[in-house]
């Protein structure tokens, strides 16, 4: 089975101001680059410190910029928060200015306190991703965009704008259970879990399944993916030294709008230490070779062809993300079996201390 690996990132708020934030941000995002990761995903949050960067397109166009061969998209667009209009022609600029490296994800939002905050009622979400979802597609293959709706209507809107990719790019979805696997298939989806293992393989397995039924070849399976937090360091001490501070501010961040009001987040539950979260299976922490042995059960076990990590999270130091992003190009995703990168294409640029 073939593995590729990409970047996960909140861009949640760490111990520095936020322009330093989004700079340094970028300067890894070089070495994501220069190290051969497939593509960078940035979520999108609003009126919380788990999302620092709540107009995805807008930083996404810096990172156009900053590289050369690194994919990278949304994951996701909170489609219900959009004029699909809008966003189609924000998806087709990105695209263009990226030479066709854009990756497209869609969803309907998870928090149901972010879309009250915008005026969205929690129970319309899904009918506005719906038609939002239909409109953006149609509008991105060009031509005149004609779409009646129960949210949105359009006659005879000329479309002025297409994405080099055709018809479109590459779809993504989140998901947390095996239900929504039928149309991830049939559209050629790539989805990513954060799921643990046993939930993960149920995901993957039925993602399969469906997709032989369909009649297509095992080869051209879509990314079925997972995210985890990764740190890679010299000793397991150091890691584990490091990234508990560092989760605590994250998952402080990540619970900080649930707990305001009294509800849980859906289809997860997170340990509230460090450790807990580490021998869940949420990360991989220690030195490269504990990381790559523990990885690769964690993979092989889960069913998974793609592998997010989140190297940058709470307030973890610049310089602790970018040391284990080089040491987990040149130790670690080169040396896993089924890895499509059997060396990182450049560690080089800045030194570290000068960055």
């Amino acid at each position: 089975m073939s593995l590729k690996f990409g970047v996960f990132d909140h861009m949640d708020r760490g111990a520095v101001p936020l322009g330093r934030q989004y700079e340094e941000r970028l300067k890894l995002i070089e070495a994501y680059d220069r190290a051969g990761f497939h593509a960078y995903h940035l979520a999108e949050h609003h009126a919380t410190p788990l999302g620092m960067a709540p107009s995805p397109s807008v930083f996404l166009a810096a990172v156009a910029q900053r590289t050369k061969r690194l994919r990278f998209g949304a994951l996701v667009h909170t489609l219900s928060l959009y004029h699909p209009l809008r966003l189609a022609e924000e998806i087709c600029m990105l695209d263009q200015l990226s030479g066709g490296r854009l990756e497209l994800g869609i969803g309907k939002g998870i928090s149901p306190h972010e879309l009250a905050y915008y005026g969205v009622a929690p129970e319309k979400a899904q009918g506005l991703y719906v038609e939002a979802s239909r409109v953006i597609l149609k509008a991105l293959a060009g031509g005149t965009l004609n779409f009646k709706g129960e949210h949105f209507h359009f006659e005879d809107v000329p479309i002025e704008m297409t994405p080099v990719q055709k018809p479109h790019p590459p779809l993504w979805c989140g998901t947390s259970n095996p239900e929504g696997t039928r149309w991830f298939a049939e559209h050629r989806v790539n989805c990513v879990t954060n799921a643990p293992g046993k939930r993960a393989r149920a995901i993957t397995d039925r993602y399969r399944e469906e997709w032989e039924k369909l009649g297509h070849r095992a080869s051209e399976l879509p990314f079925v993916g997972m995210a985890r937090h990764v740190i890679v360091a010299e000793s397991e001490a150091e890691a584990m030294n490091v990234g508990r501070g560092a989760y605590e501010t994250w998952f402080q961040s990540f619970m900080l709008l649930w707990d305001r009001y009294g509800t849980k987040p859906p289809n997860v539950v997170l340990p509230t230490d460090f450790g807990d979260f580490v021998r869940a299976g949420f990360a991989f922490v220690g030195t490269p070779d504990a990381v790559r042995q523990r990885m690769l059960e964690e993979i092989e076990g889960a069913g998974v062809n793609y592998l997010l990590c989140r190297f940058a999270f709470g307030d973890l130091p610049f310089e602790v993300s970018r040391r284990s992003v080089d040491l987990f190009a040149s130790e670690v995703m080169t040396k896993l079996p089924g890895s499509s990168l059997k060396e990182p294409l450049s560690l080089g640029g800045e030194d570290v201390a000068n960055a």
